[in-house]
């Protein structure tokens, strides 16, 4: 399993007229979080993209909404990556605020295509081999 924490604040922008943070903002902290554990690898989406010529779109998207939270929050996005991917990716993510309380929670299924030709592709080499040694500690 590979996991990765990063921190978002939540902006005035993002909040609804009871300082909430908006529901539909919780999909960006997803992607967020997504975006940060790709990085811890080495790696970034747009080099995916730019250098490889692969892209993730969004397959599928579930969230439950636990508790609110709040404008000038301070807020961990943890996500996780459980499974080493084959065809498609799942990306866990919990979002708990400064009390340590789950605020959010969601399971996202991304899948791999071509750039090129439009079409799926399994997991790329290049992700697999960054993956591979996460996968190998939990089997020992």
């Amino acid at each position: 399993m590979v996991s990765h924490t990063t921190h978002i604040r939540v902006r005035y922008g993002e909040t609804d007229k009871m300082g909430y943070l908006y529901y539909g903002n919780y999909a960006t902290y997803h992607e967020v979080g997504r975006v940060e554990l790709i990085r811890s690898l080495g790696m970034t989406y747009k080099s995916m993209e730019d250098e490889h010529g692969i892209l993730m779109p969004v397959m599928n998207m579930e969230m439950r909404f636990v508790r609110p939270a709040h404008y000038d929050e301070l807020l961990s996005v943890t996500t996780e990556v459980r499974e080493m991917p084959e065809k498609t990716i799942v990306f866990r993510t919990e979002i708990r605020n400064e009390k340590n309380k789950l605020v959010n929670g969601g399971r996202i299924k991304l899948c791999f295509i071509s750039a090129e030709t439009g079409k799926n592709v399994g997991v790329p080499d290049f992700l697999r081999e960054k993956l591979t040694p996460y996968f190998e500690a939990t089997q020992d």
